[in-house]
């Protein structure tokens, strides 16, 4: 019965909804740390530990001579037992009753930590959410957790994940009618062993519309499915995997999951949150990547040293936007070192399945990966030039990579390198000019010093000219200091640079009044002269040099220099010595190499996931210790070494996993299955009994539709959908670009196209987005949230966007049927891909007569009230559950 069973399965929702929301908030109180999980470790190392080794360890830990107030900070249980007041330094769950907090604050003038500044704001709110979580920490005495563990690489290499892949055999099972693909085999033996029973088959309507989704993100059309039901050929749902690959939506869909992985956006995402005008190059790179099943390795290739492999086409320099893409946190040329750090932990989990990044202040805590080696990546990065968009202080495009010949790319990079240059004298000059100020009034006094009569045949001693010298700012150089910054390290600090020339500047205010005028007429000059030449987001090379080990992460106390290089337990490969380029195209070929035991199998894994609801490795991005171990190693192994003896080809990969019999399994919990023809096995005991997870596949997962698929999936039903590729979005011209962080820029470009052509901001998502749980733009996203909360279920009854497609929606069947039992049927066929019951017709009719009254009495003027009670209703199909799940 539609309307009663629609009606109560929306209510339904609004109560999981409001049920979900009020019992995941955090507790009041917590006495104990619950186990951390891996999330919260990652933050733990990357967010808290730095900050307490820079700003407390000094006086609150076992190294300290005697910690002050008896409070050690260096472990948990140190936190937990608290100092000498005899109370916990937190509360896990509790940032308001946590003292730890409340010293941070200074907002108690009696307990203010640190006793020498407040911690920056994002330091603060760090710490509040670290203990709002629960306070995740490894749980380990103070010694050990500062102490930087050693690692025995054979040892470590033992680990499942570092070791080579192998050729396992598909083993035998007892049921072989029920096998269709190797794949089952694996699947069958471990049912088999545990005493689970598959269940039946999912039916031919349920199975296209899961395919069409799952290949797609868009629902299948009545034609297509009438069409598959009446193909009763052995190979018909090859054939429907078949011409789904070949469409141009299969790229949109899966490149939009790698999109997510690989943390896209359409903004910088620094304080102003930059518009990127050419980001949408790269998106749609990506997107023609899958199209044309671009072998994996190549894709890893292109998009980490594009622009430097032999012959560069266009496609390749876009292909680097995936570096680009890397977060920015400041001004060009000021704090790269969080962007670095932002490109290395994306592409540790993206193309590794490990955390590298928590080895930026430290060696890792729980996978073989020393400081040494984060910074061996780390000098790669650094040696490399990244797009900036624009920053607070630098209005202009800089530095972004011209995609055209000829003379106006010519002009483009003229122009961009004097801007540079120019960005750089402003910066020093405005150091200069207070350094020119107060050199003219030392002179002055000094002159007026040496007229009185006490200083005649006085003269300064030398140590007092040094101080005199050091008071006005002027620091002593030796003869050539100068001479070579021209070969300084890339990660030399250009902002100290420029500081240090202005402060051991002895020209006068006149001359270097007259300098920044000439100056700065000259930059007002080419801002003026726009050169509106298509750009990339991308990367080019830089001046290639090795990185200092950043102590703490600190990149203002440097350490050992690092030759760069990759991981040492994937091999410790090093750039040659005598390489002139930042070896990213080594690194690459390091990463794509088909004996690297993580690559391939991390991406295997992610193409699993996605089409089964988890993946073998439940923990798509952490492939090391404190990820999750396979639940079928020996078939992850087997379907990596096919993914590598196919081409590198995902297409074909899709199509093994698809064409196998637990892809094609119903989601229900039946707990029957047939398992030989003609014969019904009952279960000893319950499947949810003996895996309530369903981590072994007795059935296939029921999901939600993801966000863009719940709002190309009403474009579809209304009709309005436009299936052309997206460009460039309408962003204001870049010559007029103010933003600030107190100016940013916000904006919503809504289009008729599908969702992965929506201009997607850092800083704000867009409102769809938020409501349906859509990818977090600034960190590569493994997996997605799947929330229920009344919002979602108020948004689909009562947004403006509803009620237009509703309305467009109606138009459409009341246009292709004369008849409310046709319409009806109509409606249901496209949005479930079946045709209505005799019972739900019925109902539909009794709701529109009840809604017509109800809209009459409200004025609705009689040639829309057909249409308006129709949209009305149609609302009501497309917030059903079987409109928004697969089964």
């Amino acid at each position: 019965m539609l309307n009663r069973t629609v009606i109560k399965s929306f209510i339904a929702l609004v109560v999981a909804g409001a049920f979900l929301t009020t019992s995941l908030r955090p507790a009041q109180t917590a006495a104990e740390p619950q186990e951390p999980s891996r999330e919260g470790l990652e933050f733990f190392e990357e967010k808290i530990r730095p900050a307490l080794a820079d700003n407390c360890y000094g006086c609150h830990s076992e190294k300290s001579k005697k910690p002050q107030g008896g409070l050690l900070l260096d472990s948990i249980e140190a936190m937990l037992k608290g100092g000498a007041s005899g109370q916990p330094a937190i509360v896990p769950g509790d940032p308001e009753k946590s003292l730890l907090i409340k010293a941070i604050r200074h907002t108690d003038a009696k307990l203010r930590m640190p006793m020498d500044g407040k911690l920056p704001d994002q330091a603060l709110k760090d710490f509040e959410a670290w203990v709002k979580m629960g306070a995740p920490a490894p749980r380990v005495s103070s010694t050990v957790a500062s102490n930087q563990p050693a690692y025995n690489f054979d040892e470590a290499r033992k680990f499942w994940s570092f070791q080579p892949v192998r050729d396992h055999q598909p083993p035998k099972v007892k049921n072989e009618a029920w096998v269709k693909s190797p794949i089952d085999r694996f699947i069958l033996a471990e049912l088999e062993e545990k005493g689970l029973k598959p269940v039946v088959d999912a039916d031919k309507r349920a199975l296209i519309r899961r395919a069409t989704f799952d290949l797609t993100g868009l629902p299948p059309t009545p034609e297509e499915v009438e069409e598959f039901l009446k193909d009763r050929s052995s190979n018909a749902f090859e054939k429907v995997v078949d011409r789904l690959l070949a469409s141009q939506a299969y790229g949109e869909k899966w490149g939009r999951h790698w999109l997510d992985v690989a943390r896209y956006a359409d903004t910088a995402g620094d304080n102003s949150d930059y518009p990127v005008a050419a980001a949408y190059r790269y998106r749609n790179y990506v997107i023609e990547s899958f199209n044309k099943d671009k072998p994996y390795d190549q894709f890893i290739r292109e998009q980490i040293a594009g622009d430097i492999i032999e012959k560069p086409r266009q496609e390749k320099i876009l292909a680097t936007g995936y570096l680009a893409m890397s977060r920015r946190f400041g001004s060009r040329n000021k704090e790269m070192n969080l962007t670095i750090d932002d490109t290395i932990d994306n592409l540790g989990k993206t193309f590794l399945g490990l955390s590298v990044s928590c080895a930026r202040c430290h060696d890792h805590k729980f996978d073989p990966i020393p400081q040494r080696d984060y910074y061996a990546l780390y000098g790669v990065f650094n040696s490399v030039r990244y797009s900036f968009p624009g920053a607070e202080i630098y209005p202009h495009p800089a530095e972004m990579v011209a995609l055209v010949g000829g003379k106006e790319a010519v002009n483009f990079y003229k122009q961009q390198k004097e801007l540079s240059e120019i960005d750089d004298a402003v910066e020093r000059m405005k150091t200069e000019r207070g350094v020119a100020a107060r050199n003219k009034k030392m002179k002055e006094a000094a002159a007026a010093d040496a007229e009185s009569p006490t200083a005649a045949g006085k003269e300064a001693k030398p140590s007092e000219t040094k101080r005199n010298n050091e008071a006005a700012g002027v620091q002593e150089t030796e003869a050539g200091r100068e001479a070579g910054t021209e070969n300084l390290p890339a990660d030399y600090d250009r902002d100290l640079n420029n500081n240090r020339k202005a402060q051991a500047s002895n020209r006068m205010p006149d001359e270097v009044e007259a300098e920044w005028t000439r100056v700065r007429a000259r930059q007002s000059e080419l801002h003026a002269r726009y050169i509106n030449a298509p750009k990339a987001y991308a990367v080019v090379e830089g001046l290639p040099a090795n990185a200092r080990i950043h102590r703490k992460g600190d990149p203002k106390s440097p350490g050992d220099e690092v030759p760069r290089g990759f991981l040492t337990i994937l091999g410790a490969q090093q750039v040659p010595k005598d390489h002139r380029g930042s070896g990213r195209e080594f690194l690459a070929g390091w990463i794509a190499d088909a004996k690297n035991p993580l690559t391939a199998r991390v991406m295997v894994n992610r193409i699993w996931a996605y089409h089964f609801g988890k993946g073998i490795v439940q923990t798509p991005n952490d492939f090391g210790a404190r990820g999750q171990r396979p639940t079928h190693p020996e078939l992850l192994d087997w379907l990596t070494l096919r993914f590598i003896e196919g081409g590198w080809s995902i297409k074909k990969m899709h199509k093994l996993m698809m064409l196998s019999r637990v892809y094609r399994l119903a989601s229900g919990a039946a707990e029957t299955g047939r398992l030989t023809r003609g014969a019904t096995v009952r279960n000893a005991a319950p499947n949810s009994i003996i895996d309530v997870a369903n981590g072994y596949l007795w059935r296939f997962n029921r999901r939600r539709l993801d966000a863009e698929e719940i709002r190309d999936s009403v474009l579809t039903l209304s009709g309005a959908l436009d299936r052309s590729m997206g460009g460039e979005h309408p962003f204001p011209p870049e010559q007029t670009w103010r933003f600030t962080q107190h100016e940013q820029f916000f904006a919503v470009y809504d289009t008729n196209r599908r969702s992965v052509y929506v201009m997607q901001q850092r800083l704000k998502k867009h409102p769809f987005f938020e409501v349906f749980d859509g990818a977090d733009t600034n960190a590569g996203a493994d997996t997605r949230a799947q929330s229920v909360t009344p919002v979602q279920a108020l948004f689909l009854m009562n947004s403006p966007f509803m009620h237009e497609q509703s309305d467009h929606f109606a138009l459409r069947v009341g246009m292709a049927y004369d008849t409310l039992r046709d319409r009806i049927d109509y409606a249901f066929r496209l949005a479930y891909g079946r045709a209505a019951k005799v019972e739900e017709i019925r109902e539909a009719e009794n709701y529109l007569r009840r809604i017509r009254l109800e809209l009459q009495a409200s004025g609705i003027s009689a040639d829309q009230l057909n249409q308006k009670a129709l949209a009305s209703y149609l609302r009501v199909v497309m917030s059903s559950n079987e409109f928004l799940y697969v089964d």
